[in-house]
Order: structure tokens, then C-alpha cells, then sequence
């Protein structure tokens, strides 16, 4: 794809690091993005809980899903993101988690990890952890390591965990993306004012960059 160069796009994405389509959506995204030529991009990670109510500690995962589904859908539903995680080259490996994690304190991680201009690198191995690994990523000890094998100061992490100065502010974050009334993950705004909501096909988001790309061109 040949697009006019801009001053750059920004690139907006509310998911769930526990949520395997928008791990799906961060490759499909990549993707897109590869493809183009010209166009500078900046991809800043914004949290949603597709489960707030999850205990501090986690749940069975298999058995919280077959309540909430039903056995026959949850066993339709992996086959479906099995499959679309394939045709992106991800690997899910769903027979190896045991517990469905509360995600605020990874989403703390990755808000930390804005200040050091390495979000992707962090929420790359949150996802790959989880996702791929079967990583508890609702345990700190585990979060720790995770954040510092992306990058981050072991220090540094091990400080955030040991204060709570930033729960209001992830808070504010969290109750930001409700009062958008963001229901399905991930979520994509381009420039402030191209959205597309869920498991978007590339060619959806191709369509979505080139648009905000081209108005930003206009702009310039």
C-alpha cells in the first residue's frame, strides 16, 4: 500500500491483556501498519477489564468459563480464536492456563511502562505470557519478571507494586473507556476521530489508517 507521508497518525487502543482477540488485533494492527509506506505511527495502549469483578487472586479458568458459556460455546469459542490466532502467526496455548487473572495490576504495568516509551515491548510479553505460556499475570512476582524481561527497571516495578499512588489514575483510565461505552475489545481510534470496535480484519483497520492518515495530510 502507497500512502502520502503525514505527520504521523495516533493510534489509540483499549483492549484486556488477557483477552486473546485483542492480542489478535495488536498482530492484525502490526500488520497493517507494515504494509504501509510513508505514514509514522504512534500506538499508545489504553485498559479495559473484560472482567472487573475477577477476584484479586483469579479463578478456575475452565470452570468460570463453562458457567458463563456453557460448555458447548466454550469449546466453539476456542476453536474460533484458535484459528483466527493462527492466520496472524499467534500460537494460544489455552490447554495451559489455569486461572483467569484480574488484570489491573498488569494494566498498572503497562501504564508504567508509557513512561519509558516501551508499551508495546511490555504488553507484547503480557500477552505472550498469558496467552501462549500460561503465565499467571494477575500474580506480582510473575509481573515483575515479565517487566523486566521487556525492559522495564526491576526496581522500578517492584516500587509500583509496593505503592498504590497510581490506583486513582488507572481508575480514572478504566472509567474513561465505560463513559465511551466501549463494550467490545479491542477497540481502535485513529486519530482521535476513526473508530473501529471489536476484532476488526485488517482490511478494516487498513481502511481506518488510510482515512486518518489522508486527514492528517490534509491538515498539514
Amino acid at each position: 500500500m502507497q500512502n502520502p507521508a503525514s505527520k504521523g497518525v495516533a493510534i489509540d487502543v483499549i483492549a484486556d491483556v488477557a483477552c486473546p482477540w485483542c492480542y489478535i488485533g495488536k498482530r492484525r494492527l502490526e500488520q497493517v501498519i507494515a504494509a504501509f509506506h510513508g505514514i509514522e505511527t504512534h500506538v499508545r495502549w489504553r485498559p479495559y477489564q473484560v472482567e472487573p469483578g475477577i477476584p484479586y487472586d483469579g479463578l478456575d479458568i475452565r470452570a468460570a468459563s463453562r458457567d458463563a458459556w456453557g460448555a458447548a460455546r466454550y469449546g466453539a469459542e476456542h476453536e474460533e480464536i484458535l484459528a483466527a490466532g493462527r492466520e496472524v502467526g499467534l500460537g494460544f496455548a489455552f490447554d495451559k492456563i489455569l486461572r483467569s487473572p484480574n488484570t489491573l495490576d498488569a494494566h498498572r504495568l503497562v501504564r508504567l511502562a508509557k513512561i519509558g516509551g516501551i508499551q508495546g515491548k511490555v504488553i507484547e510479553r503480557l500477552f505472550k505470557a498469558f496467552l501462549c505460556e500460561g503465565v499467571d499475570i494477575g500474580n506480582r512476582a510473575s509481573l515483575v519478571e515479565l517487566g523486566t524481561e521487556a525492559g522495564l527497571d526491576r526496581d522500578a516495578v517492584e516500587g509500583l507494586f509496593a505503592r498504590r499512588d497510581d490506583m486513582l489514575s488507572i481508575q480514572e483510565e478504566l472509567a474513561t473507556t465505560r463513559r465511551l461505552g466501549v463494550t467490545n475489545v479491542p477497540f481502535f481510534i485513529f486519530a482521535d476521530e476513526v473508530v473501529v470496535p471489536g476484532a476488526a480484519s485488517r482490511e478494516m483497520l487498513a481502511a481506518a489508517l488510510a482515512k486518518a492518515s489522508a486527514a492528517a495530510t490534509r491538515a498539514d
